[in-house]
């Protein structure tokens, strides 16, 4: 039975019936809603229940599989585990079937960025990265394609660490962690054992990544049994990689180091410097070559909707951070810049304490638009600091920060929480507001031709 009939859903069911298996797939949603998903599953041989809670064919079951969104502790399906029912999820299906050295990068912040640049240093260095997860690329879906890789390069959420008992990277980083899902996990602690799980098969001749700026991360260090390779902002470092004034030292086991020039990298601001160190140790790691992963770091600006410069609109620049959809990430968003912002936030509420956000909005914020569900626990949170606005959408949202903001400042959308309550992702988000503000130029160009 596969659980949840989203992208890595559909990809389970043509997976596993394509090997032999009866599957069933379900998914509470109305059948009405699962239109498109119905349609992509045409011709494939499986059977369908769906617009239930808890769908009454389990117990006809051997193995349950759930898409990363679906959380083992549903009543029906903690009673299947009670009764011997294997509960597994996607990445564990899909390392049964690996063939290839996997390389695992996981962390609150920063995953896809460095995800992709390990993908662009290895691809640069003339080996032949095969990148997904959850980055986008259903990892059963990459299974296919491991005859044309050397190297499975694969972004993990804690989510599917939970699932994947016997996971097992050869080279895994994790770079950071703060208060994420805890709509989901009990307490932080319980979300840092989930994340620690990346480690737990490594064994000497493996390599794990860790940053040692953070105490919950490089916490873990004492529990490895791998070769750890930090990497820090502050401090030298024995083995791994450091700042000092403007150049970015290496320096692995195998006696290979080096320097890079920060000024040289494309990619700037300190939370991308980590993801830069962390993807050079992993990339060198497996073989790549340090004079071309300086060459790709040249030019490789990182993502959309990741502190993406969108347009400049009457002396105001429009930045797009649709992916910072937890408080760490809005805190590092916020530390980038050094001029005034008007701060785009909210969406649905993950459970986590918006306290941290405090002092650099007394600092940094001239003033917060606010939308979606977890508007109103945002502006308790952080009243009495900056002045508050509430948007109906974001359309509005856009309008009113362009209406607060000053030339020379910066208008970010940095949500701190997910999509879901309006959008179908932090993708169609970024999307919207990116709309939005061309709109919000086109009227005042428009404008501007009409007085002349």
């Amino acid at each position: 039975m596969v659980v949840g009939l989203g992208k890595t859903g559909l990809a389970l069911c043509r997976f596993l019936a394509a090997r032999g298996a009866r599957v069933t797939a379900t998914d509470s949603s109305s059948a009405t809603a699962l239109t498109t998903a119905q349609e992509a599953l045409q011709g494939v041989p499986i059977t369908l229940e769906v617009g239930v809670a808890v769908p009454a064919t389990w117990p006809e079951h051997d193995l349950i599989v759930l898409s990363p969104g679906v959380p083992p502790e549903l009543p029906w399906l903690q009673e299947a585990a009670g009764r011997g029912l294997p509960i597994l999820g996607d990445l564990e299906v899909a390392s049964h079937f690996f063939r290839l050295p996997v390389v695992a990068i996981s962390g609150t912040n920063g995953k896809t960025t460095t995800t992709t640049l390990v993908g662009e240093l290895l691809r640069a260095s003339g080996r032949r990265p095969l990148v997904g997860g959850n980055i986008g690329t259903p990892l059963v879906a990459m299974v296919a394609a491991q005859d044309q890789a050397e190297t499975l390069v694969l972004e993990i959420s804690s989510f599917q660490l939970d699932t994947a008992p016997s996971f097992h990277a050869q080279a895994a980083a994790l770079l950071n962690i703060s208060a994420d899902h805890l709509d989901r996990y009990p307490d932080l602690q319980a979300y840092v054992r989930s994340k620690a799980k990346l480690f737990r098969h490594q064994g000497p001749a493996d390599v794990a990544v860790l940053n040692a700026d953070d105490p919950l991360v490089a916490g873990l260090a004492a529990e490895l049994r791998s070769r750890v390779y930090f990497f820090s902002r502050r401090q030298p470092q024995k083995l791994g990689a450091w700042l000092a004034g403007s150049l970015l030292h290496l320096r692995l086991a195998d006696g290979r180091q080096g320097t890079l020039p920060v000024q040289n990298l494309k990619l700037q601001g300190g939370h991308n410097l980590e993801n830069i160190m962390a993807a050079l140790l992993l990339a060198l790691a497996m073989g790549a070559d340090l004079e071309a992963c300086a060459a790709v770091l040249t030019r490789f600006g990182g993502l959309p909707h990741r502190l993406e410069w969108v347009a400049n609109v009457g002396g105001v620049d429009f930045y797009d951070d649709s992916k910072g959809t937890n408080v760490g990430a809005v805190v590092r968003a916020l530390e980038h810049f050094d001029r005034p912002i008007v701060l785009i936030a909210g969406g649905r509420d993950k459970g986590g304490d918006y306290a941290p956000l405090l002092p650099l909005v007394r600092q940094k914020v001239r003033q917060l638009v606010l939308l979606g569900e977890a508007k109103e626990a945002i502006a308790a949170a952080l009243s009495g600091q900056v002045p508050i606005h509430m948007a109906a959408d974001m359309g509005a949202a856009v309008q009113m920060a362009a209406a607060a903001a000053q030339p020379g400042d910066v208008v970010l959308l940095s949500p701190a929480c997910s999509s879901f309550d309006m959008f179908q992702d932090y993708v169609a988000r970024g999307r919207a507001f990116q709309h939005a503000v061309k709109e919000l130029s086109h009227g005042r160009a428009n404008r501007q031709c009409a007085c002349a």
